[in-house]
């Protein structure tokens, strides 16, 4: 059975990268001019500093050097964490998007953009948002629904102290 590059990098680094306290969200091998990039995504529940993206990627380079995992030639290793607006995948990737603002595509070729508010087993919990002066509204999506999900970025939203404090 013949496995490509990545499933084999991703069998060699994710237990390091486990190890090291963190999610291996994604692996990349791209072709730039003659130079190969290998992109690694990393994650965790509670989010992965500098500093911890420095430990995996020093890890993550001492295991590439000492195997032939890339090959001849050579090679960037970059590191990184999904980015601001990451696209919602695996059951974690909602429960670390709880309270964030998301845009979902759905199966009947639907489009929503609401609030996580709860993550199940089988669904979310969502609140969308009110539209000129009208209260937010609770809904409920099961996995099965949600084609694709992405979180959006938000720039001028209130923290819940200052809502709290308009409202009293």
């Amino acid at each position: 059975m013949s496995t490509t590059q990545s499933e084999r990098l991703r069998e060699l680094l994710e237990p390091l990268v486990s190890s090291q306290g963190l999610d291996l969200e994604e692996i990349e091998v791209d072709s730039v001019g003659r130079k190969r990039v290998l992109r690694v995504v990393v994650d965790s529940d509670e989010g992965a500093d500098l500093d911890a993206i420095a430990d995996v990627s020093r890890a993550l380079s001492a295991k590439l050097d000492e195997t032939d995992a890339m090959g001849e030639g050579e090679y960037t290793l970059e590191v990184g964490t999904p980015g601001a607006e990451r696209e919602l995948k695996e059951h974690r990737h909602y429960v670390r998007a709880t309270d964030r603002l998301v845009k979902f595509q759905l199966e009947d070729d639907g489009e929503l953009v609401a609030r996580i508010l709860t993550v199940e087993d089988d669904g979310i919990d969502v609140e969308v948002p009110g539209v000129k002066g009208r209260k937010p509204t609770a809904k409920r999506l099961a996995f099965a629904d949600i084609a694709k999900a992405r979180v959006q970025v938000e720039f001028s939203r209130k923290n819940k102290n200052e809502e709290n404090a308009e409202e009293a």
